[in-house]
Formats: C-alpha cells, structure tokens, sequence
C-alpha cells in the first residue's frame, strides 16, 4: 500500500496592520503574508497582537512603538510608518533589538505642497473669514479686499523637495521667485528659475513668505521676533512644514501690530492645538496640520512602507531604511559605511556649507570588494549634517542631485599606513578642498579621524565637536579651557596637531554637550582662531 507523505507547510511570515490603510497596501503587499489587525490605539490590544508574534508592523500615527512595544515582540523584523513622521516610534530602542524602521518620505510631498499654496491663496484672499461672514448672514466685500499673486515676490524658506514644487507651480501665478536654503547650490537654484538669497533679504523683499524646513536646534524659532520686525507689512506668512520655526507667540503680536498681513497655518509648536490666540484673528488661516491628509498621500505611503516590507523579509535593500542599511554589502565593507558618514559630516561642519563634489578615496583590504555604496554613505553623512530630513541610502542621492552634490568612489588595495583608510575630500564652489582621513582600528573596528588636511590625528569621532585652527603660541589651550568651563560645557578630550613649530595649530575637543553659537564667538574672540566650528554628529 502506497500512503502519501505529509506535505509540511512553512508558515508565511505575520504582518500586523495596526491602523487603517488604504486598500492598495494589503494589494502591494500581496498573499505572500499573513495578515492580522489590531487597533494600535489601543495599548492592550497593540501589546497581545505583539506578544501573539509578527514580523512587521505597518503603523501610522496614532501607534506608540515604543521601548515596551518593541520588547514585547520578540520576532519583529520590521516598524513600517506609512507616512514621513516618525515621532511615534523609538528609533534607538528599535536599533538596539535589530528591528528595521522604514517610512515613506516622498509620499505626502505633492499634497504638503498644494496645501501651502491652497493656505497661501486663502491668505491672499481672506477666503476663510468671507466665508464665515456670509454663513453668518454678513455680505462684507470691502472688509475682505485682498491681494493679487501677479507680479508679487513669493521667499521660500527652504528649498528642499517641497519648497521647489512650490515654487514651480507659483512661477505659474506670475510670481517672482527667491529662496534661502543655505545648503542649496545656487546653480541648482537658478536652474529652477530661482534666485538664492540670504534670510534678511528674503524677508525684505517677500510680499509672501512660505516655509519649508526641518524642525532643529537651529531652525527653532528661525521666524521669531527679530525676523519679523524686517518683512514688508504686507508679507502673508504660510508655515504648512513644522511647528516651532515659526514663533506663533512673535507671529500674533505682529499681525495685532500691523506689522504682518496675515499668515496660513497647518502646523504648531504643540499639537493638537486648539486654543491659540490666532485662532481668533480674521487674518489667519489655520488647519490642524493637514498636510499629508489626502487620500492619494496615504495611498502612496502604504504602497510604499507595504513593498519595504516585501524587501526587508525577503533580504533585499530596502527602500527608506532610516536606521538599518540593507542590500548586498560585504561584511568587510560594512563597518566603513558608518565611518565614511561621519567623515563627511565632519567635512561638512567644518566647511559651514555644502560642497559641489565629494570623493571617497578608499585604500587597504576592503578596496578589493565593491565599495561603492561609500558614495551614497558619504551623501548620507553629509546630508545629515546640514539638517536634511530622514535622509536615507535610498534617498541621500535624490536629496543630494536637489542640491547640486556629487560624490564618487575610487578603490586601491596599497595602503602603507593602515589597514584600511578612507580618505574623503570635498570640493567646494570657491576652489576650496578639504581632506578627511579615517580608519577602522582592532578587532571592535573603532572608528578614528587619522588626518584633517595636513593635520596628523588620532582622534574617535564623537557625537559633539569643537575644532579650533589658530597661530600655534602658548596659552591657547587654556583660554579654551577656561571659556568651556565659564559655559558648563564638559571636555572629553582634546588634541592638538600643528604642520610645524610656530606655525598653524589645529585644535579639536570632543565634548559633553552642544555648543551654542555665542561660546564659539568668545571662542574666536578670546582665542584670534582663524575659524572656529562647532559639528554635531548622529549615532
């Protein structure tokens, strides 16, 4: 008698869908995955979903991964936001248990963008308040005159990937178009039809102002009191980007004053916000942060974070990756991936600006394997340090073609002093290079700064960093000391390295906490250094 074998089936891989999703999620994700639901709202019922066992979560913004989520799912591989935010997951504790967190960066571009335009024209026109006036029975044409874009001069703060949609689609209003983005090559900038200015006379010489940026330590309060005692009083202030780069507290006292037009609102310093004092000014247009609330924004978002997990179970390089890198690296090159970020970040710091080229110049043993993903590392790095937003390795090129960065690789297995060294350099626009050299030491592969330019190093990067280039005579090491102290602010370490006796010197402190730019200024002061820079670094 002829019996059968048992056929054993391999369970397919658990994806937990905690928030409504578009359709076209579940499409893109295919019958390739179990799928389980939960309200992730819902504490209890998030953690026994998690506890139950999956290996990817799809979330948008109302599910708390948080340290005790993440612990409570022992198999997950992978936190999908289906959207760009990513306030509600704990990046660092996901990090720590080896799970990957993606989200969808580019999905809710177009509707960010088509929103500010929508509250700019709704600003220009006070179609909020006439509208209100004639629910309430009210015909008050005069009371709400407003005024045409024709010919009008639109600054956009920041000219990232929404800023210059922006842009494009205003230039068809007839407008005039300037824009600050430090961080932006102007010959990219002109070839949009765009003139790059600096922020004073950007608020000068706008008759509307838009605002497209990052909230950081350096763009909080960017529009405050100081900014907007030099706009126009006719300016019209839009901020559909983040809450806190623009002073809401400084924005009413302006408008009250008359020194303000009126502004359109989508974000604010604390959400949900429902009470402030600008609500009730007939010259602001507020929504509570609408700006990726469309359908076709959300139906991009779950197509995309649904076909990062389709890659990231299935081993492949995963698009938007924000803390795990994906794809086929080999072993050995990809401690260096790490290295090389943190190398151009220095470079970038140290310049105060972006470069038009980086070269990645990689020597030693790991030249024999293909280190080409060094270019998009160096990208990452140096994105980062100029505050760019959820830079990924899939997204660091696009990013960096907006702002007229390049970078290259060039591999040779000699290398007479280490190992391995990476050496990057930076080309910048005025004929200026600078050269940073880095390599991985020992068994752990520790990280070490081995030069800067001409200046011999052995230095471990640090998360906070000063560095000092000044005439090489006594006494300087202590003025440092003493203006860090003054201020609380700790030194780890600190090196010295000059070319020669009497020469230039160059000084960098790694230290315990941010330094404000009033501490480098009586740095520069008290010390005569011919630059002075503080760099901050991630991870």
């Amino acid at each position: 008698m002829i019996t059968k074998k048992a056929v054993q089936r391999v369970p397919k891989p658990v994806v937990l869908i905690a928030e409504e999703l578009s359709p076209a999620t579940l499409d893109a994700l295919g019958p390739d995955f179990e799928v389980r639901h939960c309200d992730g709202a819902n504490r209890a019922e998030l953690l026994a979903a998690l506890g139950a066992g999956v290996d990817a979560i799809l979330i948008r913004s109302a599910t708390k991964m948080d340290a005790e989520a993440i612990g409570e799912a022992k198999g997950l591989k992978v936190i999908a936001r289906a959207g760009v935010g990513l306030d509600n997951v704990d990046i660092p504790a996901a990090t720590a248990a080896g799970v990957m967190v993606v989200n969808a960066p580019t999905s809710n571009i177009v509707s960010a963008a088509e929103l500010a335009i929508g509250l700019l024209l709704a600003t220009a026109r006070h179609i909020s308040p006439a509208h209100a006036a004639l629910r309430n029975g009210k015909w008050a044409r005069a009371k709400f005159t407003g005024a045409e874009l024709f010919e009008k001069t639109l600054g956009i703060v920041g000219f990232g990937r929404i800023g210059q949609l922006v842009a494009s689609r205003m230039q068809a209003f007839g407008m005039n178009v300037i824009a600050y983005d430090p961080y932006m090559q102007p010959a990219r900038a002109a070839q949009l039809g765009v003139h790059l200015v600096d922020l004073d006379e950007l608020l000068a010489k706008s008759d509307f102002i838009t605002i497209h940026l990052p909230k950081t330590k350096e763009t909080a309060n960017l529009i405050g009191v100081e900014a907007l005692k030099k706009v126009k009083p006719s300016v019209r202030i839009i901020n559909a980007a983040r809450g806190g780069v623009l002073d809401e507290a400084a924005l009413f006292d302006a408008i009250t004053e008359g020194r303000v037009a009126g502004a359109g609102l989508d974000v604010f310093a604390t959400e949900p916000c429902t009470d402030s004092p600008l609500f009730a000014l007939d010259h602001v247009v507020a929504t509570p942060h609408l700006g990726a609330s469309t359908d076709e924004a959300q139906e991009r978002a779950g197509i995309a974070v649904a076909v990062s997990v389709r890659k990231a179970l299935a081993g492949e390089l995963v698009p938007d990756a924000v803390n795990v890198k994906g794809g086929l690296i080999h072993e050995d090159v990809r401690p260096a991936l790490s290295l090389v970020e943190k190398l151009a970040g220095v470079l970038v710091g140290l310049a105060g600006g972006i470069p038009v080229s980086i070269g990645v110049e990689v020597h030693g043993e790991i030249a024999a394997h293909d280190c080409s993903v060094l270019a998009t590392s160096a990208l990452k790095g140096a994105l980062g340090s100029l505050g760019a937003e959820d830079v990924t390795y899939v997204n660091a090129p696009n990013i960096a073609q907006e702002r007229g960065l390049s970078s290259t690789v060039s591999a040779d297995e000699i290398s007479p002093d280490h190992r391995n060294l990476v050496r990057v350099v930076g080309a910048f626009a005025d004929g200026v290079n600078i050269t940073i050299s880095g390599t991985l030491m020992g068994i752990r592969q520790v990280q070490k700064i081995v030069e800067i330019d001409e200046y011999d190093l052995d230095l471990v990067p640090s998360e906070n960093m000063i560095f000092l280039r000044y005439l090489d005579i006594p006494g300087v090491v202590g003025i440092v000391g003493n203006t860090l102290g003054k201020s609380s602010i700790n030194i780890a370490g600190m090196q010295v390295a000059r070319n020669h006796l009497g020469g230039e010197a160059l000084m960098v402190l790694t230290v315990d906490s941010s330094v404000e730019s009033d501490v480098l200024e009586e740095l520069t002061r008290e010390t005569g250094a011919k630059l002075v820079r503080s760099v901050t670094l991630g991870g």
